[in-house]
């Protein structure tokens, strides 16, 4: 059930999202306590702040009471995904080629399943990574379907 209302939330918020320049980077919908949240997470090419995000959420919360795709009480959320944002889809990835990362996989590769570093390539199949293993450099190559999850990273 809420996979499709997060769908739907998602469908009503683009094209809002995408009019004021920003990107949604990803939805959620779930219980915490008592109470149901609707969060969207946003993000824009200069990052984004609370007044962007209160502005988003205006235009959201109109459009969503429109439309009505809740039956209930929740509460309305917009918000940044923060440094260490997610990676959720090709383009994400692409995007961040340059920047520190962290990627987990579902499977080891060269018995490895999480790999740090900055993403110097991803053509589409495979992902490269140059990393550090106690002071010596590495370069790895993950392939894009083994990827369990991928996010930005702070680099220390």
């Amino acid at each position: 059930m809420s996979n499709s209302i997060k769908e739907k939330a998602a469908q009503i918020a683009e094209p809002i999202i995408t009019d004021m320049d920003f990107e949604l980077v990803d939805v959620e919908y779930k219980k915490e306590g008592k109470s149901w949240f609707l969060r969207f997470f946003i993000d824009g090419p200069n990052g984004v702040d609370i007044e962007d995000c209160g502005r988003v959420s205006e235009q959201l919360s109109d459009k969503l009471d429109e439309e009505d795709p809740i039956k209930g009480a929740y509460y309305l959320e917009v918000s940044s995904p923060g440094a260490e944002r997610p990676l959720k889809t090709e383009k994400d990835i692409q995007r961040s080629i340059g920047k520190f990362v962290y990627v987990t996989t579902y499977e080891p590769i060269d018995g490895e399943k999480a790999f740090e570093g900055k993403l110097v390539n991803f053509d589409g199949a495979t992902l490269t990574i140059e990393g550090k293993v106690k002071q010596k450099a590495v370069t790895y190559q993950v392939p894009y379907e083994k990827v369990a999850k991928a996010r930005l990273a702070i680099q220390f």
